[in-house]
């Protein structure tokens, strides 16, 4: 796992300063402690931050071939590197170190942009070929690995693993993008179709963009994507035994490794179906590591330990203070970006807690977008069907009037909450579901908003993202295309950001098997009966995990990472929830009804209702206005 830095004169080849490359390769100096190293050449210039996992002594980058004719700075890792090579090799290539990296150089060398299609991997890299002038930057199928780019005032394109890479150039202009502040309140991060400042986009999961000196800047291509439009036909016994093989693949794959590896274990589903297929694998004792709360409603470790008994890994936990709110300065300065998600305390915790002994850890990130495992996922295919039942001209007026006069329930469990249901209901499914994953709702989002700011939203709205990813789905299904949707958005704009972010942190390098392409591939042809049934996501995956894992561990109702947040800003954060709806840097942009916000505020703080999720929001985003334009 490494960090990666560039800069590109599309226009003609101007030399590139190599300080600047040097100052932004620095910038990733947490992602890549073990070496680093930048390359220039007449108008193209590539930077490497390396954390070792590989091929220890020979995997150094920026690497060149032997001609020196092309060059590859990589972030990631080729889990299927020794099949690919070997068939590089048998074509006539010759290698002259052990890492996956090399095979990525000749691999491009070989079948230029289609070298994509054969690699397995979690990436992101950049390749120069000096002989066509051309800069090929790709990003992995699911979007395990980031990659940010934007153009400058001097014509170059800069590109990094992380925001920060980019603002450690100075020509990089740091103007806000309001869009992105609706999109970032309305889901809680900033998605990987826009970013906070305004020209940075994000190459988005799948894609790959091909830049040649002298030519325009292209858009970007397109090699992979999901299809829920096909349905697979064999029988459930056939199926779930398919399933277990491909899960043994992408855990066996995953566990090349030249240092320490362990995993990250919560006690759930899927964390524990991957380590017990690493045991199955493995002839040592798998590392396991997981992170517990003083609050014992929000506590898993007992069910992690059943698992290390189960298994007999070595297994090491840490329990966690309620009030452990010490890390959000630290996460602010990694996101770069406001980012929402209150779970990624405890993930950077058990980051840090899995860097004291390994340097690689397997998650278990990825099975509910692909096997319907959210409750959300449960709840959609369930209104779906009633929406099949009842047309949209009576359920539009009747359930709309039924939903604006149902009294506001927030404080009770979903299936509870009748006037989101009904609300839900009136709506046509795409609708309903973008507003149902959301945090703050539209019309939550205006109430906030001050004048200003309305008016130059105009007819923006967050959630028509979402609902033309479902729209344009290939898709049979409602559930087929919330599935979708949420691998478009949710899943690399959420949970991958997170992840990597926390990991990185810590110098770790987090892998996900379960978001192997080919298991994504199979996952999305299944039968929705075989992802949902009887009210439970993922209905094949804990079937074919009987034979490994205990009922009280497989249908035992899904926890997660939960943060005491609504505590916090009743409580030692209540001081900080005054100050950013008052005098900070939210209320310095003019984006705010600063009378609003004090109302959030103090509504939470007195307990009239539970503001906590926004609050949260509006801590995080003031936190990164302040570093990214200084406010």
């Amino acid at each position: 796992m490494c960090g990666i830095a560039g800069i590109f004169h599309l226009e003609t080849a101007k030399p590139v300063d190599p300080d600047r490359l040097r100052k932004m390769t620095d910038s990733l100096g947490h992602r890549g402690p073990d070496g680093s190293g930048i390359w220039t050449a007449p108008g193209v210039g590539l930077g490497h931050r390396r954390l070792s996992i590989i091929d220890l002594d020979g995997g150094a980058q920026p690497m060149l071939t032997p001609d020196e004719a092309q060059v590859l700075s990589f972030n990631g890792e080729i889990y299927n590197f020794r099949e690919v090579r070997a068939e590089l090799e048998r074509l006539g290539h010759q290698f002259e170190t052990s890492s996956d990296s090399e095979v990525i150089l000749f691999a491009w060398r070989q079948w230029g942009v289609a070298c994509l299609k054969r690699l397995n991997g979690m990436f992101a890299f950049a390749i120069y070929d000096q002989r066509s002038r051309q800069l090929f930057l790709a990003r992995d199928r699911l979007g395990v690995k980031p990659l940010f780019y934007a153009r400058v005032s001097d014509g170059s394109i800069l590109f990094g693993s992380e925001l920060k890479a980019l603002l450690a150039n100075p020509l990089l202009r740091r103007e806000p993008d309001i869009t992105a502040v609706d999109d970032y309140l309305a889901f809680g991060y900033v998605p990987d179709q826009t970013s906070l400042l305004k020209g940075v986009g994000k190459l988005a999961a799948g894609h790959y963009l091909l830049l040649e000196q002298g030519k325009p800047e292209p858009a970007p291509v397109q090699y992979w994507d999901m299809d829920f439009s096909q349905r697979s036909k064999g029988s459930a016994r056939v199926l779930e035994e398919e399933l277990v093989e491909l899960l043994k693949q992408a855990v066996g794959s995953r566990m090349i490794s030249d240092v320490p590896l362990g995993a990250f274990l919560s006690g759930g589903v899927d964390s524990s179906a991957v380590v017990a297929l690493m045991a199955e694998n493995s002839r040592q004792a798998v590392k396991t590591c997981s992170i517990g709360f003083d609050q014992k409603s929000l506590d898993e470790t007992g069910y992690a330990r059943q698992i290390a008994k189960r298994f007999q890994t070595d297994h090491r936990e840490r329990i966690v203070a309620s009030d452990d709110f010490g890390l959000i300065d630290t996460l602010a300065d990694h996101f770069d970006e406001p980012f929402a998600d209150a779970s990624a305390l405890p993930t950077y915790r058990v980051s840090e807690l899995a860097r004291e002994t390994v340097t690689v850890a397997l998650s278990g990130d990825g099975a509910d977008e692909a096997m319907a495992g959210y409750r959300r996922h449960v709840f959609h295919h369930g209104e779906e069907r009633v929406r099949g039942l009842l047309p949209q001209s009576f359920r539009g007026p009747a359930l709309g009037w039924l939903g604006s006069v149902y009294p506001k329930a927030d404080w009770a469990p979903r299936p509870f909450r009748a006037k989101s249901t009904l609300l839900s209901l009136a709506r046509p499914g795409p609708e309903g579901y973008a507003e149902a994953v959301g945090v703050t709702t539209p019309l939550g989002r205006r109430q906030i908003y001050s004048d200003a700011m309305r008016r130059d939203l105009g007819d923006y709205h967050a959630e028509q993202r979402m609902t033309d990813l479902m729209e344009n789905a290939p898709a049979q299904t409602g559930l087929d295309q919330a599935q979708y949707a949420d691998m478009k958005m949710w899943l690399p704009g959420d949970i991958l950001t997170k992840v990597d972010r926390t990991s990185m942190a810590v110098s770790l390098e987090a892998r996900e098997p379960l978001l192997d392409y080919r298991l994504m591939e199979f996952a999305a042809k299944l039968p929705t009966n075989l992802r949902v049934r009887r009210g439970q996501g993922k209905y094949l995956l804990k079937k074919s995990m009987e034979h490994y894992l205990p009922n009280d561990i497989l249908y035992r109702p899904k926890m997660g990472f939960v943060t005491p947040i609504a505590q916090w800003f009743r409580g030692p954060l209540a001081d900080q929830a005054r100050e950013i709806t008052s005098g900070g840097a939210l209320a310095r942009t003019g984006w705010f009804d600063r009378k609003s916000l004090r109302k959030v505020a103090d509504d939470h703080i007195a307990g009239r209702s539970d503001n906590s999720r926004l609050l949260w929001q509006l801590l995080m985003l003031d936190k990164s206005l302040q570093r990214l334009f200084g406010l």
